[in-house]
């Protein structure tokens, strides 16, 4: 465990003492993972009581992890057990955020994903070029799934890379 994930692991307690001094309740620890993949900077797993954490984007953001990523995930868990399931940044998750951590309820990270962002295919469709993740590009590949532009509804055409 690197000193950051430590520091991690002490935040995520950290807000759990936060939310139950506040709320008067008695949440335990979840289970800490940084084994979150992608351009996913956290996940909360409510039924089992986890936080995951990708330690790509840990290492590039350190203090934003700390100031608002643990405490948005944290605020997921804590949502779902005082209102079981609502909508996942509704008003009540913004409750927590604000009134118990004292962070801004913001939805999204405003991360460089580039290190963690995989190989893109290039599409065409009569107006513009698309980037299709390699996902999307193996479900047209394999005739699974057809794309089509949001702006002039064609359907989009591999480019040949």
């Amino acid at each position: 465990m690197s000193a950051l994930q430590a520091q991690v692991i002490a935040k995520v307690e950290h807000c759990i003492q936060q939310a139950n001094h506040t709320l008067n309740k008695r949440f335990t620890v979840p289970t800490i993972r940084f084994n979150q993949r992608g351009k996913i900077a956290g996940s909360a797993r409510l039924q089992s009581w986890e936080v995951r954490f990708n330690p790509v984007l840990l290492a590039e953001n350190p203090q934003a992890f700390l100031d608002e990523v643990v405490a948005h995930e944290v605020a997921h868990l804590v949502t779902f057990k005082l209102f079981g399931k609502v909508r996942p940044h509704g008003k009540e998750w913004q409750t927590i955020m604000v009134r118990v951590f004292g962070v801004p309820a913001r939805t999204t990270h405003s991360f460089d994903i580039g290190s963690v962002q995989g190989k893109t295919f290039t599409y065409q469709c009569q107006c513009s070029q698309h980037q299709l993740t390699i996902r999307r590009h193996n479900k047209v590949v394999r005739g699974q799934a057809q794309y089509h532009c949001r702006q002039c509804r064609q359907p989009l055409i591999a480019v040949a890379n």
